[in-house]
């Protein structure tokens, strides 16, 4: 049985087809190329090659697309019948759980397989993606943090390891070790897209946006060239720029690299939707942006498969004043809170409040959108994304404070934002206008 560069058993492989799961796994790890397209030439050469199944499962079951989930199931079903080795066997049995929807068991099943076997850099990787799409910010730390000792600068996809550890030490607050991680990483691969968003998420929780457009336009090739990260890399970019006041440029952003192809994938969808909600916030004026943005999402309106997706469709068809979509969505998570796998907690917790917020904040009915949000602040990461996705909810909620004339939670959450980011712009105006509300 051959074996890859880190000493793992690949049943059902040969030389050529495991020289093709490689490319893909590269790709993974650094979120560039076709690492599909490489899996598929692999199982065409070699049907049998088991870990090729799983890693193709694995990038369909990540996409958070309705769509997608037909392929995931079919990568387990093929995966399922073939002879494989106790660790790809735990392998079969997690993407399984991911078909079904089961994100939970899926994390604390890789987990335990990393314990065991901590260069596994597949179980890695995907466990770390759904730490991710799950809101678990111990995890994306800790998973990482107990394989590190495995692995050296010598192995093939050590930047990986190092991107993925930094984006956990940022999620759990430690900026320093995060940023010194992250710059390792990308210093070791240039092209790692994590471990470059790593460093942005540092500089943006820090609102250190003058360094963090530097670090961004340093070496935008390097993260953008066949990557599929790049758009959110971008919106990374946008975030300093709107921290600043720089509307014109957050606009140009959006009109090129993030929504300049008019993507209909749901990751790039929802930084599109995310930019535009925080602009529409700031009362800025996208002229008909939201229209084909929303007729981009009209095709995951009855989806409600990812809570998180759901509410950034919704900002899509509130900007556009499309109450056709609104409703279909709405219809949709109700049949979601009362389906299996996680995604109904998902809903049921997070995702069902944050959308009735924005269509009530669509409405004009600024106090209902408090009413729905200020509960569900301390749980939000139930449905996913990082602190500075979800701090969409927090500007919704500040700014729905502030149009309902509720004077004392505005000033409340305006100075609970600037003890967190003293030094961002945005918070100094929420601070200002809050000391004007309570001249007023």
């Amino acid at each position: 049985m051959l074996k890859d560069d880190l000493g793992l058993s690949m049943s059902g492989a040969s030389a050529e087809s495991l020289a093709g799961y490689d490319i893909a796994l590269r790709g993974l790890q650094r979120f560039v190329g076709d690492p599909v397209g490489a899996l598929d030439r692999a199982l065409a050469r070699d049907p049998g090659f088991v870990m090729a199944h799983v890693l193709k499962g694995y990038l369909y079951g990540l996409s958070t697309e309705r769509t997608a989930e037909p392929i995931t199931q079919a990568c387990f079903t093929a995966a399922s019948a073939l002879p494989a080795t106790e660790r790809e066997r735990r392998h079969v049995v997690a993407l399984g759980e991911l078909a079904s929807g089961n994100w939970h068991r899926a994390a604390n099943l890789l987990e335990d397989l990393t314990i065991d076997h901590p260069r596994d850099a597949l179980a890695l990787q995907t466990g770390h993606q759904i730490d991710f799409f799950t809101g678990n910010s111990r995890m994306l730390r800790d998973r990482i943090a107990r394989a590190l000792p495995s692995w050296d600068a010598g192995m093939p996809g050590y930047h990986a390891i190092l991107g993925m550890h930094a984006f956990g030490l940022e999620e759990t607050g430690d900026y320093a070790r995060a940023e010194a991680q992250g710059r390792k990483a990308v210093e070791i691969e240039p092209r790692d897209g994590w471990a470059q968003h790593a460093v942005a998420h540092v500089m943006e929780m820090q609102s250190r946006q003058r360094d963090g457009i530097a670090w961004m336009r340093a070496s935008t090739d390097s993260w953008t060239k066949e990557s599929f990260l790049q758009v959110h890399n971008w919106w990374h970019l946008a975030l300093y720029h709107f921290e600043l006041g720089e509307a014109d440029e957050v606009l140009s952003l959006y009109d090129g690299p993030i929504f300049g192809t008019k993507s209909t994938l749901a990751l790039n969808m929802v930084d599109a939707s995310a930019i535009l909600w925080r602009l529409h916030l700031a009362g800025v004026d996208v002229g008909d942006r939201w229209a084909a943005l929303a007729e981009n999402w009209t095709p995951h309106a009855d989806a409600a498969n990812y809570a998180f997706n759901d509410a950034h469709a919704m900002m899509a068809f509130i900007g556009a004043g499309r109450l056709d979509l609104v409703q279909r969505l709405l219809a949709a998570q109700a049949g979601a809170i009362e389906a299996a796998g996680d995604n109904a907690a998902f809903t049921r917790d997070v995702g069902n409040p944050v959308a009735r917020a924005i269509l009530a904040f669509g409405d004009e009915n600024y106090a209902e959108t408090v009413r729905l949000l200020k509960p569900i602040r301390s749980i939000a990461h139930r449905f996913g994304g990082s602190h500075a996705q979800r701090d969409v909810i927090d500007l919704t909620l500040i700014e729905a404070a502030f149009r309902s004339g509720q004077a004392p939670l505005a000033r409340a959450l305006s100075a609970e934002r600037g003890d967190a980011r003293p030094e961002s712009p945005l918070s100094q105006l929420f601070m200002r206008r809050a000391l004007g509300m309570a001249h007023d």
